[in-house]
């Protein structure tokens, strides 16, 4: 069974794009949000502690995400340190913002487990380009502390997707049932295109192992997805037209124009192994609805 969440939110300098702290509730966690040029006159004494942080950086000619994890037993002066090696050119990524996660009690080979966990999972979500290079992979720890950060990592996750960063959230949650899975699959057989995908509370997912059509139409494509289309391809997502990562869309009807090549109704078009056709399916959810009175 899940539990609520109650998660406070504290604005340090009054806005939402300057220092913030989230916390929740009976964690002696907290999470630390600041922009980059508040860094050097952040006074706070809890930015001085121990703990693992996160640099997002945003690609200018590409629009694509990166993120360097870390861990500092000093995170303020770590985070110094990145902003000066940046200067003398010995880092080439630029970050605008990092969150930072300390607690009571953290200790060097706790945040190195963190380190080396965090930066596994986020290269398994697979949203962002993670820049970190080496971690400790080989940390020891009791059992009964493995299964306390362990459950650090499992707010940290809650706090970060909050704060509008999901490099730790997978495109499609895992469930214990299969057969849930199966009713919520769709597909795509059209031509040499075979793909396999699912709505997500995100947008639409086209998953890996689907294949896709080699031929595009210029004129149908709109510019804008056939930029996509042409991004995603020279990616590591797609590998000889077969999508070798999940990818996410913004609707039923982008991933279906990426999948064939050609504009077309997503939700005319994804079906399920019967041949129920999206459309179908949500006109139906709608009609069953239960009406106010």
């Amino acid at each position: 069974m899940t539990y609520g969440k109650s998660i406070e939110l504290f604005l340090v300098n009054g806005t939402a794009d300057s220092l913030t702290i989230a916390e929740l509730s009976n964690w002696n966690g907290k999470a630390i949000r600041i922009p980059r040029i508040e860094v050097a006159s952040c006074r706070r004494s809890d930015i001085t502690q121990a703990g693992v942080y996160f640099l997002f950086c945003r690609d200018e000619i590409d629009d694509s995400d990166s993120v360097y994890i870390g861990e500092a037993e000093n995170v303020k002066e770590r985070l110094l340190q990145h902003i000066r090696d940046y200067q003398t050119e010995k880092e080439k990524y630029y970050w605008n913002t990092a969150i930072a996660f300390i607690g009571r009690d953290l200790n060097k080979a706790h945040i190195r487990y963190l380190e080396n966990r965090l930066v596994e999972i986020a290269r398994e979500c697979n949203r962002y380009t993670v820049l970190t290079k080496n971690t400790y992979k080989n940390t020891v720890l009791k059992e009964s502390q493995i299964a306390a950060m362990e459950e650090f990592i499992d707010n940290i996750k809650i706090l970060i997707n909050t704060l509008g960063y999901k490099v730790l959230e997978p495109f499609i949650q895992k469930v214990s049932n299969e057969d849930i899975i199966d009713s919520d699959l769709l597909y795509i057989s059209i031509g040499s295109a075979m793909a396999t995908g699912m709505i997500t509370t995100e947008g639409f997912v086209v998953l890996k192992g689907s294949t896709i059509n080699e031929k595009t139409s210029a004129k149908s494509l709109s510019a804008g997805m056939a930029k996509l289309r042409s991004k995603h391809m020279a990616s590591n997502a797609v590998d000889g037209f077969v999508t070798v990562e999940n990818i996410l869309f913004s609707s039923a009807s982008a991933a279906a124009d990426f999948v064939l090549g050609y504009s077309v109704s997503g939700p005319r078009t994804w079906k399920t192994k019967e041949g129920r056709s999206l459309k179908e399916i949500e006109d139906n959810q709608s009609d069953t609805q239960i009406k106010p009175e």
